[in-house]
């Protein structure tokens, strides 16, 4: 009898625990079928073709950077508009999620123009505008894609006030809360480009480390000087060179490169 007490006093103590950290327990209510039809997002419509391969080298760099203190808050952004932030931002967490050691969480903070929805085929109620303005549970916004261990945040309903929402204590909170909750997980954060908004430059000092995205023929390098200056003192883990011309890659998907920038070098 002595030994039965003894178990059953454990069970209780463990069921206690395991309610006390009841924060740390999935908080997904929501599934959504990704439905791509999009042939940028290469990582799905095109998995073998060189485009999509670079998007792994991508990965396999961005993880290499950061695993010794798992940064894994980043920030996607450009300096203008239709460079392929949000492409790159899309393509990216869908290869992360393929890893067997890793989860994804894509946040669309691009409350201006959001777009990871549509690049997802997925339909949305509400998103991160409506948790940071009302009273809504963060689980009842985050929407699981069925691509890989893929989560989606999608950007909500549009507000008046992107910066005020974006470089809220409730955002920086929020962030904190996500990397600490799943410590296999990359939240990849697609934002407004930096010369064209502030939301990038409010939301560079909650995450670990920027992706900048610059795409050929389109920006030109004083506007690229101009945008890095602004993000003085961020974290810049590399540069995404999009749409570059290389004659040997098929079709019409474009080569996406991936640079890091060195601890005290350019």
């Amino acid at each position: 009898m002595s030994r039965i007490e003894k178990a059953l006093e454990k069970a209780v103590r463990l069921r206690e625990s395991d309610r006390g950290d009841e924060s740390l327990k999935p908080d997904i209510s929501r599934s959504a079928e990704a439905r791509i039809n999009n042939n940028y997002i290469v990582t799905v419509t095109r998995p073998e073709s060189p485009a999509a391969e670079e998007y792994r080298r991508l990965k396999s760099m961005l993880i290499k950077e950061t695993k010794s203190d798992f940064l894994n808050a980043v920030m996607v952004t450009s300096s203008l508009n239709g460079e392929g932030k949000t492409l790159t931002a899309v393509n990216l967490a869908v290869t992360l999620s393929q890893e067997i050691d890793h989860s994804t969480l894509l946040i669309d903070a691009d409350f201006r123009n959001p777009m990871t929805h549509e690049y997802l085929g997925i339909e949305y109620e509400n998103g991160l505008s409506d948790y940071l303005t009302g009273g809504i549970d963060i689980s009842d916004v985050l929407i699981k894609t069925g691509i890989g261990n893929m989560v989606l945040l999608p950007a909500g309903s549009a507000v008046k006030n992107p910066v005020e929402l974006l470089s809220s204590k409730k955002m920086k909170a929020l962030i904190k809360e996500l990397k600490q909750r799943y410590m296999d997980r990359y939240i990849i954060i697609d934002t407004p480009p930096v010369l064209s908004c502030t939301e990038a430059i409010a939301m560079g000092s909650f995450v670990d480390g920027v992706i900048f995205v610059v795409k050929e023929g389109r920006t030109g390098i004083k506007t690229v000087e101009d945008a890095l200056n602004m993000m003085e003192g961020f974290n810049i883990l590399g540069v995404v060179f999009n749409s570059a011309s290389i004659s040997d890659l098929d079709g019409d998907y474009s080569y996406y490169y991936y640079k890091y920038k060195k601890k005290g070098k350019e």
